[in-house]
């Protein structure tokens, strides 16, 4: 199953292959297969926290803007063979944050609605 992300001013996404702390607005649609997806989680942001834009120029992101985290399944991520300077292998799973800012007008009800609709165990 899939889950479409319609471009919309209010949405921005977040993925391990941006440097640490980088926002990038959602300017185009795409979609998540969640067949891929190992872990899900919702959860609102309580305080102010500074992010960057692409061009290394900050971004507040403001209390009450809602995430959802996707966690991809361990097919979707990448070795490093040293971890701090011993050798170790660690497996860096690729994530995606979407965030929802609190403007942001119905996206994030219909895609949570549509992702719990496939959770069995609802109480």
């Amino acid at each position: 199953m899939f889950i479409k992300v319609r471009k919309n001013c209010g949405i921005y996404m977040e993925h391990n292959g941006l440097e640490q702390r980088h926002l990038v607005p959602v300017t185009s649609n795409f979609l998540i297969n969640l067949t891929h997806v190992a872990e899900i989680s919702f959860y609102t942001i309580k305080e102010t926290k500074v992010r960057f834009d692409l061009e290394h120029h900050e971004v507040t992101v403001p209390p009450h803007t809602r995430v959802i985290h996707l966690q991809m399944n361990y097919l979707y991520g990448s070795y490093k063979e040293t971890v701090n300077d011993k050798k170790a292998r660690l497996i860096d799973r690729c994530f995606y944050k979407l965030y929802f800012m609190p403007e942001e007008m119905g996206q994030y009800e219909e895609i949570r609605e549509q992702i719990e609709g496939l959770v069995l165990n609802q109480q």
